[in-house]
């Protein structure tokens, strides 16, 4: 199951904690990835989040894991749009991989905000797939 958050309380919630929340969160967003995936058949959203925290957790402290996870995870979530029908507005630039390598609580922000808009678009193109057909 998906879940809808606020990126700014994401951000903030990983400053307050020293990046507790964001460690947290950074396996949840890679889970939900992975299950839409698996839903969806397409493997390029992931297959193990533990993975990719490993890569974070304590592949942050070789730096190159760290990197090359963040940028997966943001391609999954540029997949994921395109997946819901949208065109993704985030970049995986490495410019994106750095800022959440050096200010992560922002990079939370900017990939939560992606991930709502994909959560939200494909919540309305199953609610259209699963209303009935009205017959005239």
């Amino acid at each position: 199951m998906v879940k809808v958050r606020d990126p700014v309380r994401s951000g903030v919630l990983d400053l307050v904690t020293l990046g507790v929340y964001g460690v947290c969160w950074y396996f949840y967003v890679n889970r939900e990835l992975a299950s839409l995936g698996r839903a969806r058949g397409r493997a390029e959203l992931g297959d193990s989040p533990g993975t990719s925290l490993l890569a974070l957790f304590p592949g942050l402290l070789l730096i190159v894991p760290a990197v090359i996870s963040f940028r997966n995870t943001v391609r999954r979530v540029q997949a994921a749009s395109r997946l819901a029908g949208r065109e993704p507005t985030i970049s995986a630039s490495l410019g994106l991989s750095a800022l959440l390598l050096l200010v992560f609580p922002v990079g939370v922000w900017y990939v939560q905000r992606e991930l709502n808009e994909v959560w939200l678009a494909e919540a309305s193109a199953n609610e259209r797939e699963a209303a009935p057909a009205t017959a005239s």
